[in-house]
């Protein structure tokens, strides 16, 4: 228990390793790909270098113990005093630009911003007075501050770009269920970054992205790819496939089966409404996985109105409500549940 009373260190660190670019710097260095803290903090700007080179090997340290980064120790030959050597273990991967540029690290800048800290610090008033942690704690919505505070926004348009991205290139690994689709409408699809990614797997693909005007506003063009304006809960473009990516979680059980009617009206027969989504289990268990999914919901309370994980039975719930009579769950990658509901 120990353990998880001061795990509160553990995003403050990451965090702080980001910002620093600790891992790039490991990365870069080394011919045996370690690099002392000494090392690592000649390569910043620091007031006080001995201090700078103590903290930063405390700080590794504690990334070892979570698998992050690796650690050998050597003898310094002229004291003899151990010295620790730190590299990047697999994991370290995550939060280091891939082949794409992306990574988890916005995910993480994002989890950890003032904005979303000081909703948190609300949550036992959002029970006892009834209300959203992060209206109580910034008196508007999360998408209401971030029309107003530009640098949040940004934030948080960078962080869903990069999770996106990685989420969307190994779902395609491993899901062939678009394979033959001739149109395809991603609803709430924002800049278009996952359907232009569907679309160049699958050229032949005709992809509409749809979403609010002001959104569409600014996506640009894609050879493949419409973009269309419009409000999903009045009318979805027709298509023979329709993706719902990360969508279903931002709304009450009821606007999910009014979006969901509006999805059947816009399908022919047999056609499909693809749903990628986190998925809890009906009983709570101690997989990673759940673990991943169970904070995702906890964040999704404190920080929007109406948004919530949901188990597979609710899922199939909210599909029959809406007059789809065959759900499949087709595959599950990187903690997110691809879902066909068939009409």
């Amino acid at each position: 228990m120990e353990h998880m009373v001061t795990s509160c260190v553990l995003p403050v660190v990451l965090n702080a390793t980001v910002e620093l670019n600790l891992l790039g710097i490991i990365a870069r260095g080394g011919d045996a790909g370690e690099l002392t803290a000494a090392e690592i903090a000649a390569q910043l700007t620091t007031a006080n270098p001995d201090l700078a080179t103590s903290m930063l090997d405390r700080m590794l340290r504690l990334l070892t113990t979570y698998s992050v980064l690796t650690c050998s120790v050597t003898s310094n030959d002229i004291t003899g005093s151990s010295v620790r050597r730190y590299g990047l273990a697999p994991a370290s991967k995550y939060l280091l630009p891939d082949e794409d540029g992306v990574s988890l690290a916005p995910f993480l800048t994002l989890a950890l911003h003032p904005a979303f800290s000081e909703s948190r610090s609300k949550l036992k008033d959002g029970i006892l007075e009834g209300g959203v942690p992060f209206s109580m704690a910034h008196g508007m919505t999360a998408y209401e501050y971030a029309a107003i505070e530009p640098k949040f926004n940004d934030v948080f348009n960078n962080a869903m770009h990069n999770y996106s991205s990685i989420i969307i290139k190994n779902i395609l690994m491993k899901y062939d269920g678009f394979k033959d689709v001739q149109q395809l409408v991603e609803v709430g699809g924002g800049l278009g970054h996952t359907i232009r990614a569907i679309v160049s797997k699958y050229p032949t693909i005709v992809g509409i992205n749809f979403d609010l005007p002001h959104v569409i506003g600014n996506a640009l063009p894609s050879l493949g790819l419409q973009h269309v304006s419009g409000d999903m809960f009045e009318k979805i473009p027709s298509g023979d496939a329709i993706l719902l990516k990360w969508l279903i979680h931002n709304w009450t059980d009821d606007l999910c089966v009014k979006l969901l009617k509006n999805c059947y009206t816009a399908l022919p027969k047999d056609g499909k409404v693809v749903i990628i989504e986190g998925m809890l289990s009906e009983t709570p268990h101690i997989a990673v996985s759940e673990k991943a999914i169970s904070q995702l919901d906890l964040i999704m309370m404190t920080h929007t109105h109406d948004g919530m994980e949901r188990t597979r039975e609710e899922f199939i719930a909210l599909a029959k409500a809406a007059g789809f009579t065959r759900i499949e769950l087709a595959c599950c990658v990187y903690n997110s549940c691809i879902m066909e509901l068939f009409k």
